[in-house]
């Protein structure tokens, strides 16, 4: 549960976009649609090898943007 403090004087405006970042931080919707659908952990794995590799042929210069 995400609790915001606010002052009495300050617009609502300003405490909902505190909120939305402090939602943000705690990962809650990354959590959420992790749950929906179980990956294997060899596939998350791979998934993880991959993004690295990319990572690393773009840092090389071999792959553009």
């Amino acid at each position: 549960m995400l609790i915001i403090d606010s002052k009495d004087c300050e617009n609502i405006d300003k405490a909902l976009k505190k909120y939305k970042k402090k939602y943000e931080k705690s990962r809650t919707l990354n959590q959420l649609r992790n749950r929906q659908s179980f990956t294997k952990p060899s596939i998350r794995r791979r998934t993880e090898v991959l993004k690295a590799i990319y990572k690393q042929q773009i840092l090389s210069g071999k792959v553009e943007l």
